[in-house]
């Protein structure tokens, strides 16, 4: 049996040594890293840990110190995963549907960061801003009530864009199944089944081949439902001579790419064919735009203004990447509005969107940041697809 592509234990050690770095360098005592289910990248980019229904942090101090807190349902299954051995157990972060655990036993903030060797911090960074829920920030707030909390998703940001070669060998590996996954949809798809069947082909395709899970909501529709630019797939009937959408990722060890193709059944009309021919070239041109020392934000209107020039203004609604990694969408965004520099070793997806009033179409693919270009993680697109 071949080794797993994993994440080797001593990196995520060595992760937490970087982020107490730059959390001294913001001035910070501890920076606390929250994820949920959904979004669960800051968490198991640190310890390696998911959480499941119940939510989860690492609390990371200037010292270089780390605890992992989990909800009261979730030590024993955090102890089996990850190499912080520092575990704190914590109502804060029990599951929405909001147990009340009137036993208690828990674990507070002023255990945790006494643990990690802090006692009256000054300032706390938190990363996770938007899934931290007002308890428990309030939480914090009450347990430390002179220090200042701060916003700090960008030192997780600045840790996660560049990627290491664990990293990226594990999205190689998730965009090898990934193929695999595309291939079974492209060879089983017929007319009249749903599109929930058809997620169901990815979906072993996926597990068969060494997923761990699927790397975000498998898209599978089509018709109208195409130009919705996030959508999911029904009890729809796929239908001859639509255009049919297909995202399909799998996951390996927390890292969750994608590969898009616009497909038909039959031919395509002319307008389909031209759109989807438009789509094409805009993904083939942006390849062409990226490569380390390049201004981010330059790309984007290259990939704007190539929509004007073309004719096609009113089909454009974004574009024309995002980061790839721990999450299919992930910083940094590629935006008219981005000034700093692509480096080497920055992962994205190449993101190219388009819609109609009938239809809409995504061409999608990862590629790695390298001093003269890219380096794809698949080559699965090559042109035009009709079956």
């Amino acid at each position: 049996m071949k080794s797993r592509v994993c994440i080797p234990q001593a990196e995520y050690l060595e992760r937490i040594k970087k982020a107490s770095s730059l959390i001294s360098r913001a001035g910070l005592d501890v920076l606390i890293a929250n994820s949920n289910e959904a979004d669960f990248a800051n968490v198991r980019y640190f310890s390696g840990f998911w959480p499941l229904f119940e939510v989860g942090g690492v609390a990371i101090a200037s010292n270089g110190k780390a605890s992992l807190m989990v909800g009261p349902e979730s030590e024993e299954f955090a102890e089996s995963w990850s190499p912080i051995k520092n575990i704190h157990r914590m109502r804060e972060y029990r599951e929405s549907a909001d147990p009340q655990f009137p036993g208690g036993g828990f674990n507070t903030f002023a255990d945790v960061f006494e643990s990690i060797g802090v006692k009256n911090p000054k300032k706390i960074g938190i990363a996770g801003w938007l899934i931290t829920s007002v308890d428990l920030y309030q939480s914090i707030q009450k347990a430390f009530p002179s220090a200042e909390i701060i916003k700090a998703d960008n030192i997780v940001t600045e840790l996660r864009q560049i990627k290491s070669q664990a990293e990226i060998a594990c999205l190689k590996e998730a965009f090898r199944i990934s193929e695999i996954a595309v291939d079974a949809v492209l060879a089983k798809i017929k007319p009249g089944m749903t599109e929930l069947q058809v997620v169901g082909f990815a979906q072993q395709a996926i597990y068969e081949n060494g997923g761990e899970y699927e790397a975000h909501a498998l898209y599978l529709f089509g018709g109208r439902n195409t130009n919705n630019a996030i959508s999911r797939p029904r009890y729809n009937i796929i239908e001859k001579g639509k255009i049919v959408q297909l995202n399909i990722g799998g996951r390996i060890d927390g890292y969750s790419p994608s590969i898009g193709i616009p497909f038909c059944i039959g031919k395509m009309n002319a307008r389909q064919r031209e759109l989807v021919q438009f789509g094409l070239d805009a993904h083939f041109e942006t390849r062409k735009w990226l490569k380390a020392g390049i201004i981010a934000g330059e790309v984007a209107k290259k990939y704007e203004a190539y929509f004007k020039e073309k004719g096609y203004a009113d089909n454009y609604l974004y574009g024309p990447c995002h980061g790839l990694g721990m999450l299919e969408v992930e910083k940094p965004w590629i935006e008219t509005t981005s000034e700093y520099k692509l480096q080497e070793n920055m992962t994205f997806q190449v993101d190219s969107f388009v819609r109609d009033k009938e239809f809409g179409l995504r061409w999608e693919t990862g590629a790695v940041i390298t001093k003269d270009g890219i380096e794809l993680l698949s080559d699965k697109i090559k042109g035009i697809v009709e079956l």
